[in-house]
């Protein structure tokens, strides 16, 4: 049994071998022409094509305008005085956030992770808008 073994380690041995003395390997010619450094030949949308595109610069332009109105240094907890600067993205939100949401009747509920969707995030986003105009959250 172990002479099988030992032929049959010896035919791969001799086998890997061969491969890697006979393979050529191919050259990678890079082409440094402009045209080619400039062009894109699969380039798929970042978008998907269902979502619609007026929802979603409407909310930009609102946040826009929060923004260069210089009303956005954070969102104050009335109950804490807690402020929180950094509430950009649902799902790293802080839990009182979400909950004033809810409490103020922008948001029908606290979404879970796997339920946003992009429609649900323009709805977070323009309640967020308001949130922030709210006079006894804004810090």
């Amino acid at each position: 049994m172990a002479e099988i073994f030992f032929v049959l380690t010896v035919i791969y041995a001799a086998y890997v071998i061969v491969i890697t003395l006979t393979d050529k390997k191919k050259e990678h010619v890079i082409d440094d022409s402009a045209e080619a450094m400039f062009s894109v030949p699969h380039v798929k949308p970042l978008i998907p094509e269902n979502i619609k595109a007026q929802p979603i610069e409407k909310t930009v332009s609102v946040a826009k305008t929060a923004k260069v109105a210089g009303k956005k240094t954070g969102l104050k907890n009335p109950q804490t005085g807690e402020i929180a600067t950094n509430y950009a993205n649902y799902r790293f939100m802080k839990r009182w956030i979400k909950e004033a949401l809810v409490a103020e009747g922008l948001l029908e509920k606290i979404y879970k992770n796997n339920e946003l969707e992009a429609q649900v995030e323009v709805k977070i986003k323009e309640a967020l808008v308001q949130l922030e105009t709210i006079e006894r959250y804004q810090s």
